[in-house]
């Protein structure tokens, strides 16, 4: 009976530091904790784009949806968390086939805890039946992950 107890004892630690060590790993990975209505694989790295842009090749269409400066190549729509922009949002992509790679991004804070723009946004997409969308995946805010990167801006 003792060495029971003695084995749920060893096991309940080690699932506990399990979960532990994993919450630990999770909040150093960047992308993890880039949590909204979004998928991993719906999150596009910052470098990623950069390169695509610097090819000068045909990419996809990339949506200002914040209060941001924009990045090469970008349409500014404005803050989604506002009924005018989020209209602006369905004005400018309900022409496009519903397969068109759509990147959003928005930038002004931490994406996965504080951006009221980018969910609004990618949930609008999402209803008015896209299926190919990207979020640009500023972890901090378009100051640390592009601007300081080096990465192209519009007009420069």
């Amino acid at each position: 009976m003792k060495r029971l107890i003695y084995l749920i004892c060893v096991l309940s630690t080690a699932l506990l530091f399990a979960e532990t060590a994993h919450a630990q790993v999770s909040s150093l990975n960047p992308s993890a904790s880039a949590s909204g209505p979004w998928t991993q694989d719906q999150l596009l790295a910052p470098a990623t784009l950069s390169t695509q842009l610097k090819a000068n090749k045909p990419h996809a269409l990339i949506l200002n949806i914040g209060k941001v400066e924009d990045i090469k190549d970008a349409k500014h729509i404005g803050a989604a968390n506002q009924k005018e922009n989020l209209e602006k949002l369905t004005k400018e992509v309900s022409p496009l086939p519903r397969n068109t790679e759509l990147i959003i991004y928005c930038g002004c804070c931490p994406l996965a805890t504080k951006c009221p723009n980018v969910k609004p946004a990618f949930l609008e997409l999402k209803r008015l039946g896209f299926t190919n969308i990207k979020v640009l995946n500023l972890v901090t805010n378009l100051e640390t992950n592009w601007i300081k990167e080096g990465y192209p801006l519009a007009g420069k």
